[in-house]
Formats: C-alpha cells, structure tokens, sequence
C-alpha cells in the first residue's frame, strides 16, 4: 500500500500536470489574439506574461513537491533552465552550479531547500545550489534575511519541523526527503546570509 508522503507527492505531480496545459492554452490564445486582429496592449501583455510565469512556477513545484523515482535523473541544463523560468523577473535569482546529471530525488531535495531559504528573503537576492562529493549546499545572500527561526532549526534535528502550514510544508518536505535519503541537514543562518547542507 502506497504511503501517505507518496500520495501526496503524487497527487502534487497530477495537479501540476493537469494545470500545466490550460495555462499554456491561455498563452497561445492570446498570441492566436494578437497575431489574427492585430490587437496588442498592456492588457493582452499582462494575461500572456501571467500565463507564462505561472506555468514556469508549476514545473518547478512538479519537481520540488511531486513524486520522485529512484531511477529518474535530471540534467543541470533542464534544472537551470527551470529555476530561470521560475523566477524571471523576480528580485530573487537562483543559480544551479552543478554540471550533469543528478538523480532527481537529490535535485528536489536541493529546490526544497531553495524555497526554504526564499521564505527568508522577503526583498529577494541571489541563491546558488551547489553539490560536491555528494553533498548539497545551498546558499542564500541578500542585503537583509527574515528568517522563521523555528522552521530552520527543526531541520537539523532528529524530529523535524512541528506545526507546518502552507507556508512552510517545503521544510517538512525537505526534513522527510533528506531521512529518506539518509541525509543529514546542517543550518547556518545570518543576518545576511543563510546556508543549507545536505
């Protein structure tokens, strides 16, 4: 029988797939809109622009929240390619250092720990993954963190984060896949800078 962190891992990569394609119609009805009246605008701009970064942020959620299997892999260009899409036009820039391929267990674990880390970042900033030896580092820097001091600290402890809501399901997720994985989470959070080793 199918686990409960499994069920909801898949029922997040069904949703994400499902919604993924109307947001993609509404983009190529609006081009259709443009191209075949010639009408353009802000308005039209607005719709398309929203459609688009709406789409981007639910492919990086499909990989960051849905489910993984232990055979599936992700190129560092197919991962880059995501984090620019999400975050366009943004304040918060996300860089991923790593060339090839990882498995993409240990990728969603890493974009985990980025949307832990921009839970902190308010005014944005610059995140850079980076793995070496098989381990995962992720650093955050921007002119002043706000970090929910209680959220971080649970992550490097045996029982995890307690309490979660919406807003901070990503450090449960993030403590779970890394038990999974036998992997121990180490926290630094400063003032301007924060980091999350996996």
């Amino acid at each position: 029988m199918t686990d409960a962190g499994d069920l909801a891992a898949l029922v997040a990569s069904r949703l994400c797939h499902d919604l993924i394609s109307p947001l993609g119609a509404i983009g190529n009805g609006v081009e259709l809109m443009a191209l075949e009246g010639g009408r353009s605008g802000p308005e039209l701009a607005l719709i398309g622009d929203s459609a688009a970064q709406a789409a981007a942020r639910l492919r990086f959620l499909r990989v960051a929240f849905g489910a993984a299997a232990a055979d599936q892999r992700m190129g560092s260009a197919e991962v880059r390619a995501l984090l620019a899409e999400a975050w366009r036009g943004g304040r918060l820039r996300v860089d991923w250092a790593p060339q090839g391929d990882h498995a993409r267990r240990e990728v969603r674990l890493a974009l985990l720990a980025v949307l832990c880390l921009e839970a902190a970042m308010p005014r944005g900033g610059r995140i850079v993954a980076d793995e070496a030896g098989g381990r995962w580092t992720i650093a955050a820097e921007a002119p002043r963190l706000r970090p929910d001091a209680g959220p971080f600290a649970a992550l490097a402890t045996a029982a995890g984060p307690a309490g979660v809501t919406a807003g901070t399901v990503q450090f449960a997720l993030l403590h779970a896949g890394a038990q999974a994985l036998r992997r121990r989470i180490a926290v630094e959070v400063g003032d301007t800078r924060a980091v999350i080793a996996i």
